[in-house]
């Protein structure tokens, strides 16, 4: 394992250092690539994602072959002018010259992916990295066994493994990986992993990106379009079986809207998946059996108020809502990453605020009032990696914004240019002629200081 590993990353160097992946046409012809292996490969996409997670077409499509297609067509609409750089002022000091900023590739990359969505989370950091100039090597996650399979075997299909190639293991291939002289490392998955990875990379002085997660709040004020909002933060819980790194991970919601806003919350996870949800096809399954445990004692003991519907054979466990629930319980210690939804109130914004920024950073923020004062507030009050004012989960599909977390939840951000740009590094340069040259600056500077401060000062200004 270990010697297959360095050879990789010795053929990806070998390759970057001939400088044929850095060419526009070469980078091009890599994204071409990508987008034929997803177009043609679609059906054994889905049959992958519903043997792993019990995901239908339709939420596969949506979670994850929509977003991958956007990312690869946006980065070649703008692949030809992110290459070319981009012209900064220069002070007149430094006149006649010209500053610009040119973007190069780190080389060879490594990305580590989770298993929720295993194949977006692959693979459109490895789009950025390719389309940045890099090669890479991508580690999909052991838990998602047949789409880790299926992205092994597509990617080998359709790309050289010194361009791109896939490393499948458990935790020791991670060790074993991050132990290579990578250029840059790019890891999604949970907090602990994520301190694993900065501290690997922190030896070899490597540049990083984390993407982790954390409890991502959804704070309900005042409303009246009740149908609405449940609709959305239903559909934004569920999702995926609540398996969604920026899942509304809990519920606040203020004293009059509670009741109301919960009754809605019931009619329509009863819409969406039916009055039995084991019997819909538009409901996920949990990953394995150890995240099945995990979940199911977290809300053993709690209130009840909807769903608790548990079977360990079929990995199921139905949409369920907890009330009642206080900020020192169970399952408010952890991210749930799962169809839980726990259910607080409050009654003092202040306070509310208070108890949320306590707490680490969350990756994603929710905001649900027709009140805008209320909503800028919370904006402005409540720091997250990104959030979504009246709505779930959208506000990461867009490629002109940029996704990742802040503090606990994250390092980094990426996504269509902010992805490109975190694969670059930013070259300062600045060209002058020969000749034309201020004396000044050239010793011996003799009497003149109080005439070189002067002159430089205000040239520089």
């Amino acid at each position: 394992m270990a010697d297959n590993i360095r050879l990789i990353v010795e053929k990806q160097k070998k390759f970057f250092s001939s400088l044929s992946s850095r060419t526009y046409e070469s980078r091009r012809t890599r994204l071409d690539r990508f987008s034929e292996m997803i177009e043609k490969h679609e059906t054994d996409i889905y049959e992958a994602l519903r043997e792993d997670l019990g995901k239908n077409v339709s939420e596969s499509y949506l979670g994850e072959i929509l977003t991958l297609k956007g990312e690869i067509s946006f980065c070649k609409q703008n692949l030809k002018k992110w290459i070319r750089g981009r012209a900064v002022k220069t002070p007149l000091v430094y006149i006649p010259g010209k500053s610009r900023i040119i973007p190069e590739p780190y080389g060879a990359a490594l990305i580590i992916s989770p298993w929720n969505y295993p194949l977006q989370l692959a693979f459109i950091p490895a789009v950025s990295a390719l389309a940045a100039g890099n090669s890479a090597v991508i580690k999909p996650s052991e838990y998602s066994v047949k789409t880790s399979a299926l992205i092994k075997r597509l990617v080998e299909q359709y790309f050289d493994c010194q361009e791109l190639a896939v490393v499948e293991g458990g935790p020791e291939v991670v060790k074993e990986l991050l132990k290579q002289n990578f250029d840059y490392v790019f890891y999604t998955g949970g907090e602990a992993g994520g301190r694993a990875v900065a501290e690997a990379c922190l030896k070899r002085l490597t540049p990083m990106t984390l993407e982790l997660g954390g409890k991502s709040p959804c704070i309900a004020g005042k409303l009246k379009n009740f149908a609405s909002a449940a609709k959305r933060i239903v559909w934004g819980k569920f999702f995926n079986a609540g398996q969604t790194c920026v899942a509304p991970d809990f519920l606040i919601a203020e004293e009059s809207v509670k009741e109301p806003l919960l009754r809605n919350i019931e009619e329509e996870i009863k819409n969406f998946y039916g009055d039995n949800p084991k019997l819909s096809e538009d409901f996920a399954r949990i990953i394995n059996d150890r995240h099945f445990d995990r979940l199911t004692n977290l809300f053993k003991g709690e209130k009840i108020i909807f769903g608790g519907e548990v079977s360990k054979g079929e990995k199921y466990i139905s949409p369920t809502v907890v009330d009642g629930v206080d900020w020192d319980s169970p399952l408010m210690r952890e991210e749930i990453f799962g169809p839980v939804l726990p259910v607080l109130t409050y009654s003092d914004e202040d306070d509310m605020i208070s108890r949320i920024n306590f707490r680490p950073k969350p990756l994603a923020l929710y905001v649900f009032s027709e009140d805008k004062r209320f909503c800028d507030k919370i904006l402005r009050s409540v720091s997250s990696g990104g959030a979504c004012v009246n709505d779930t989960l959208i506000h990461i599909t867009t490629p002109y914004l940029p996704f990742g977390g802040v503090g606990a939840s994250g390092i980094g951000r990426y996504r269509g240019k902010f992805g490109f740009d975190i694969f670059s590094h930013e070259k300062s340069v600045m060209e002058r002629p020969l000749g034309l040259d201020v004396d000044l600056r050239f010793p011996p500077y003799g009497n003149f200081s109080a005439l070189i401060k002067r002159v430089f000062e205000f040239l520089s200004s």
